[in-house]
């Protein structure tokens, strides 16, 4: 029978790991090389609180939603608030094993500039399939920034302590961000095939009458057919293309629309109709958006 966790707050994490001692109630690191990892197979586990975690060593069978992840060697798992994670099978330890959690509460940082720009670090929505791979210089940098992290933790909190602990949070996302972005180009090729992929799953679909079936492609839609999250899926196209996920497909209705303009006698509203959109205001709209002409205007000069 599966099992549910819900940590709540920091706090309760004390409660199902007790060999750890908790010094902030709305920040934790944990060293998981010096814990035992004893919580029963299948069970599952909802954190209310931003989670980031690094092992050098495997915990098989890794769940996040509905994807399936072997956490292999040297790779970070970023997971936002109100997430379900399960982890099966038993750990496989290594003699130098190395793993750390760093988990915040958005208490943390509410109130500092950091709770906006958290929104920005799409990261905690990827799947977990889509985890970072570190170089081993990588590592280290990110490990340096959980030691200051840590450091700060053993100090006396006063009123320094929140801004030291955010300052150096943000940190470790900036350089998370930065590492992405560089595993991106280095999977260049992925990237690449992932784009043509993209690209005839919405050529396929306007052209199959799904448009006019089941209304506009949708981000959430491309990314199940690619087997990647929304997010992972915008941010991956906009490196190698610099357009998101939603430009491609406004691209490709575009260039549909543009054709159709000038081989058929159609009205604006049965283009409109024909392309998925409910309200022909919003196809004349995002057609002068991207063209710097309403539709009749493009017709006629061409």
């Amino acid at each position: 029978m599966n099992n549910m966790i819900k940590l709540a707050n920091i706090a309760d994490i004390s409660k199902h790991i007790p060999q750890i001692v908790l010094k902030h109630p709305l920040v934790a690191v944990i060293n998981f090389a010096a814990i035992e990892d004893h919580i029963e197979e299948g069970t599952k586990i909802c954190l209310d609180f931003y989670c980031l975690m690094f092992k050098n060593y495997c915990v098989n069978n890794m769940k996040y939603g509905r994807k399936s992840y072997d956490f292999q060697d040297g790779s970070l798992v970023c997971i936002a608030p109100n997430q379900i994670i399960t982890l099966e099978g038993r750990v496989e330890k290594k003699e130098d094993a190395m793993g750390w959690g760093l988990f915040f509460h958005q208490d943390l940082i509410r109130g500092t500039s950091l709770e906006a720009k958290v929104k920005d670090y799409t990261f905690f929505s990827y799947d977990v399939a889509e985890a970072l791979h570190l170089s081993e210089k990588e590592k280290q940098i990110l490990y340096d920034c959980v030691v200051k992290i840590e450091n700060e933790l053993a100090e006396n909190i006063d009123s320094h302590s929140k801004p030291l602990l955010v300052s150096n949070i943000e940190l470790l996302l900036n350089y998370c961000s930065r590492y992405y972005g560089r595993q991106f180009i280095t999977r260049n090729t992925a990237g690449q095939s992932t784009v043509s992929a993209v690209d005839a799953l919405i050529l396929n679909y306007l052209k199959s009458g799904q448009v006019e079936q089941n209304g506009l492609p949708t981000v959430k839609y491309l990314a199940e057919q690619v087997h990647l999250s929304p997010n992972y899926l915008s941010d991956l196209l906009k490196k190698e293309t610099g357009m998101s996920a939603q430009d491609k497909i406004h691209y490709h209705l575009i260039n549909e629309a543009k054709s159709i303009l000038l081989n058929t006698g159609s009205s604006v509203s049965e283009i409109a109709y024909s392309l998925g959109f409910e309200y022909p205001q919003y196809f004349s709209k995002l057609f002068k958006q991207k063209t710097g002409k309403t539709p009749l205007a493009y017709r006629n000069m061409n």
